[in-house]
């Protein structure tokens, strides 16, 4: 008699291949639930350049993504004065141009940029003034201000009060944006002479200036410059 241990029992094999399926069919529905439950890897994320930053208004960092701006008859309220169409088509220009760009964010940044380049200047700090003028304008600045160290004199000017500030014009042209913005300041201005004695100023004055700022629409550098100042009578 063949010993037990030789004995081949064929239901142990139905038995072994239901045990296997009955496996399979636990293992599929419970990995159908982790999938439910957790969003499978992105797998074709973009690898490219980060999306633009949006054009920042001078002197200010940039936004991580561009604020959402009103369209229509609305589009330029409280950047430009209503009326002045040559601001509003060149706004739109520039708004076209650079998808980015968004008015109130720009004002509220030239703002701040007339302050730091009115105090900059008085200073004499070339070391501020540089990355927020154009190299003409730059040049012109320093130039008066070597004139000043020259004759030992020195300035001190603090902005009161910007009573406005309002795009006067614009355009986008060549691939280049340009915006005109009309300030209307109450500046306290003393310049002194090398005795320290006061050659004029100490008076609060209204000034109406006009500043021209402008940037290329496709360059990575996302800072206004200012390209050209005029002073209203």
């Amino acid at each position: 008699m063949p010993a037990s241990g030789d004995l081949f029992d064929p239901s142990l094999i139905v038995f072994a291949a239901l045990a296997v399926f009955v496996i399979w069919k636990l293992r599929s529905v419970l990995g159908m639930r982790v999938d439910r439950d957790t969003p499978p890897p992105a797998r074709f994320a973009p690898r490219g350049p980060a999306p633009a930053a949006v054009a920042p208004a001078p002197g200010v960092a940039p936004l991580a993504e561009a604020p959402s701006r009103p369209t229509g008859a609305e589009r330029w309220e409280g950047v430009a004065e209503k009326g002045v169409a040559s601001a509003w088509t060149g706004l739109d220009a520039v708004a076209a141009s650079d998808p980015n760009f968004d008015g109130k964010s720009f004002v509220s940044g030239a703002r701040r940029a007339y302050e730091l380049i009115v105090t900059a200047f008085a200073k004499g700090d070339r070391e501020t003034l540089k990355p927020l003028l154009a190299q003409d304008v730059f040049d012109g600045f320093s130039a008066e201000i070597a004139r000043r160290e020259q004759q030992g004199e020195s300035m001190e000017t603090a902005v009161v009060a910007i009573d406005s500030a309002t795009v006067d014009a614009a355009r986008a042209i060549g691939g280049r944006n340009e915006v005109t913005v009309r300030f209307v300041v109450r500046l306290m201005s003393v310049r002194r002479d090398k005795a320290g004695e006061t050659i004029d100023g100490g008076q609060t004055r209204k000034v109406v200036e006009r500043w021209t700022f402008a940037r290329d629409a496709k360059a990575t550098d996302p800072n206004w410059k200012l390209v050209a100042t005029q002073t209203e009578d």
